[in-house]
């Protein structure tokens, strides 16, 4: 007999456990849709605003640097040129502002760091950041219009000319007023509430920061032992680190002569690559991670509202694209072919639109490094006037040096060419990362494709031999894809989930052996619910271990609808229930906060979602195989929750035993198949043991 003074409390405390489940199930799910559903330019101000700053911070940190320590005025010796120029001192007056800048531009970028560390709090770090930066910009572009002036210029000018500081001390100040524009961006956007007034960055991109500082650091001590050593001027040291550490090696006459020089190039050099394969990787990593989700949110969501807005009602039909256009009708349909005809309509959406972002950013980034060519090309044209250079030659020196290729016939000797290649080549690092990455995603992967397309109906045949191939390849092609054969990767992904079980597994398994018991043996007592409701829990715990083995599937696993319908049933949300549907809308509201409203309230029902509206499983961050975890194993964590509950208040699972035996001698799906006979060879086995 219960204590009547403990049970109800007990009751109620397990009730509010269970309602605390549920609603912080929703939050995270609803915080997880506002955060795909975000307009992509607010993304760029509240994330990719304060990454660009803080990692060109250090740059052009770096380039005010080389503005200061050396002078801005050379003399040219008669048959010289202004790459081997005397110097000529500056006035103190320019050295004093010079300093100043500095200084202004090293605290905006120690106050964005120790902000981005939570270490400052934003509305401190941000004034001192934005105007920190605009001052040294303002600054250093005084200096600049001063020196081109015939005030500061030594007559005659033939005989005179302006050194690499100079053009750094350009480069640096264009570098802080773009920087110091990016953050008032984010400022403006958080205090319109468009996002919180913090950093949201990830770890990834803070350690690109981290890293740019790093190799920014690296390559000017190496400039600065380096000059030591060979004799030479620090910014020529500067630029002759530049383009080793970059493995570009135009030559020239900076290289290497002393022994110890040479020696010490062994370990810095690999030092530099291994710092510059650092920034590589995690550039290509933050494209990947954030700005692809972001894209393709925001190439989902326009292709879902078109689509949705071509519904010919009268004709009953939907245009997909330009040449595209089915059948759509709800008229004379059941509920779940309704559901089927949204999930087959949201599944061909998520392919067009995923197809034309993967071209989309590669034009973007084609574009931009075509831009980086020929404007960099333009640059040395004018640069290298002295030297003869066309616009033809440039084309030429800055296509093999985006390359690396670096044959080292030509190379820039002007002052101004030297310090403009050292800022382009690091702009190139970003740009081509970026452009390899999106031919990796389109034309290196549809070739590799074809290749082993061409190779298995040639010299090397697949499992199902040369005409099976033929024959599956065709299909593909008609339905806009190439063969693939991707048996040997779901084999190797099989073998690695049975090998290496996670503790999450584990666990599973276990709660799949217990209350298979269990089941049986409220079975055998005639106590059908428990039997039931035992039996659902063995089959969301068996289900998660299935599903958990595709959550690392490459490419993301995609389920067909049948099991997407077995799999909703689970988790409580039947596709054969209209009440808990709802019609797809073109386009969603937005909370008086500023965030998207997630089509949850407007028919009463809190959880109502369509296939074709903005809560479909297929329109997330996540990939299916993620969802339908998430949700399993909330759904068996909530159903131990409710074993608290009397018998009284708990109703029936949605699945069930007589369900399963009910099927018997229907198709029915996959899954429902495998259950019936792994809960047969259970049951077969249980009765063996009793009988013996």
């Amino acid at each position: 007999m219960n204590d009547p003074g403990l049970d109800e409390p007990a009751q109620q405390a397990a009730e509010d456990v269970e309602e605390n489940v549920y609603e912080a199930d929703r939050e995270k799910a609803e915080a997880e849709e506002q955060d795909f559903l975000d307009p992509s330019r607010w993304w760029f101000a509240s994330t990719a605003s304060p990454l660009l700053a803080g990692t060109f911070g250090p740059i052009a940190n770096a380039f005010s640097v080389c503005a200061l320590v050396e002078k801005w005025r050379v003399y040219i010796p008669p048959g010289g040129d202004e790459g081997h120029g005397s110097k000529v001192e500056d006035p103190r007056w320019l050295v004093a502002v010079n300093s100043i800048s500095l200084i202004f531009a090293l605290v905006a970028n120690m106050a964005l760091l120790l902000n981005m560390t939570r270490r400052l709090s934003f509305a401190i770090a941000q004034p001192i950041t934005i105007l920190g930066w605009f001052l040294s910009s303002f600054m250093l572009i005084a200096l600049v219009a001063v020196a081109s002036t015939s005030v500061f210029r030594i007559q005659p000018i033939t005989e005179h000319a302006l050194s690499q500081a100079f053009y750094y001390g350009i480069l640096a100040a264009g570098l802080y007023f773009i920087i110091a524009s990016l953050m008032v961006l984010t400022v403006w956007g958080a205090y319109r509430g468009h996002y919180p007034k913090e950093f949201r960055l990830t770890a990834s991109q803070r350690t690109l920061m981290l890293q740019t500082i790093s190799f920014v650091f690296y390559l000017l001590v190496g400039a600065l032992v380096f000059s030591k050593v060979e004799g030479w001027n620090f910014l020529d040291a500067v630029y002759w680190a530049d383009f080793t550490l970059l493995t570009v090696g135009v030559g020239g006459e900076f290289v290497p002569k002393t022994h110890t020089g040479r020696t010490l190039l062994y370990f810095y050099a690999i030092g530099g690559v291994v710092s510059l394969g650092l920034v590589i990787g995690s550039i290509r990593s933050l494209v990947l991670e954030r700005g692809k989700e972001k894209m393709s949110a925001r190439f989902m969501e326009m292709k879902r509202r078109r689509v949705l807005a071509s519904v010919d009602d009268e004709k009953r039909t939907i245009k997909l694209g330009l040449w595209e256009k089915i059948e759509f009708s709800e008229t004379g349909l059941s509920e779940a072919q309704r559901r089927e005809q949204e999930f087959n309509v949201m599944r061909r959406i998520q392919t067009k639109s995923e197809r034309k972002r993967r071209y989309t950013a590669l034009a973007m980034s084609s574009t931009a490094a075509f831009l980086l060519w020929f404007l960099g090309a333009l640059v040395f044209m004018h640069s290298e006037k002295p030297q003869g250079w066309s616009f033809f030659l440039s084309l030429y020196f800055s296509y093999t040096s985006l390359l690396t290729i670096g044959y080292g016939d030509y190379s820039p000797t002007s002052n101004s060419g030297k310090a403009f290649f050292v800022f382009w080549s690091l702009l190139a690092v970003p740009t081509l990362t970026i452009l390899i990455s999106n031919m990796g995603d389109t034309v290196i992967k549809a070739f590799r494709d074809l290749t082993i397309w061409v190779g298995s109906l040639t010299v090397l045949p697949g499992e199902h031999g040369v005409s099976g191939t033929l024959k599956s390849g065709i299909q593909q092609l008609k339905m806009g894809k190439i063969y693939r054969d991707d048996s040997s990767s779901e084999k190797k992904l099989t073998e690695r989930g049975t090998a290496e079980q996670t503790l999450q597994d584990r666990l599973a398994e276990h709660v799949e052996g217990d209350e298979l018991a269990e089941a049986e043996e409220a079975g055998e007592h005639g106590n059908k619910l428990d039997r039931d409701v035992h039996f659902y829990h063995y089959i969301l715990a068996k289900e998660v271990r299935k599903v958990m083995r595709n959550v690392d599937a490459s490419p993301p696993k995609q389920y067909s609808y049948q099991e997407w319908n077995y799999y909703l049933r689970l988790i409580g949300q039947d596709e054969n229930d209209a009440s808990a549907h709802r019609k797809p809308m073109v386009h969603h509201e937005r909370k008086p906060q500023g965030g998207p409203d997630l089509g949850t309230a407007d028919e009463g029902e809190r959880n109502a979602w369509s296939w074709l509206g903005v809560r479909s499983p297929l329109m997330g961050n996540k990939s299916e195989a993620e969802w339908l975890l998430q949700r399993l194993s909330a759904t068996l964590e909530r159903e131990m929750h409710m074993m608290r509950k009397s018998r009284a208040k708990r109703e029936p699972p949605p699945i069930s035993m007589d369900d399963l035996r009910d099927s018997e001698g229907r198709s029915g799906s996959d899954l429902e198949q495998d259950l019936k006979k792994d809960f047969g060879a259970a049951e077969i086995r249980r009765r063996s043991t009793r009988d013996v």
